[in-house]
C-alpha cells in the first residue's frame, strides 16, 4: 500500500471521529435546546420510515417475487417499532422475517 492511499485512510478516520465527537464537544456542559429534544425523539422512526421508503423503491419492477417478503418486513418494523420503541430490535427482526421469506 503506497503512501498516498495511508494517507487518505488515516485523513478519512480522523475527519469521520473529529465529526462524531464534535456534538459531545460541543454540548458537553450544556443542556440541549428543545428543538433538538423534539428531533431527538422523533428521529428513529423517521429513519425506519426512510429506510421502508428505500426498500420499497425497486418494488414495482419485481412486484411478482419481493411482493410479499417485503410487505411483511414492512409491516414487521412498524408494529415492533411501535410496540417496544428499539430500532435495533426492529430492524433486526424484519430482516430475520424478509430473509426467512424470501428462502421459501
Amino acid at each position: 500500500m503506497n503512501k498516498y492511499i495511508l494517507g487518505a485512510i488515516v485523513l478519512s478516520a480522523m475527519i469521520t471521529f473529529l465529526l462524531r465527537a464534535l456534538p459531545f464537544l460541543l454540548f458537553k456542559e450544556k443542556e440541549l435546546p428543545e428543538w433538538l429534544k423534539k428531533i431527538e425523539k422523533k428521529l428513529p422512526m423517521t429513519i425506519m420510515a426512510v429506510l421502508i421508503v428505500y426498500c420499497l423503491k425497486d418494488l414495482r419492477t419485481q412486484m411478482t417475487t419481493l411482493f410479499f417478503p417485503c410487505f411483511l418486513a414492512c409491516l414487521t418494523v412498524v408494529f415492533t417499532y411501535k410496540w417496544k420503541k428499539n430500532t435495533f430490535l426492529s430492524t433486526i427482526l424484519s430482516t430475520v422475517v424478509y430473509m426467512i421469506f424470501i428462502r421459501l
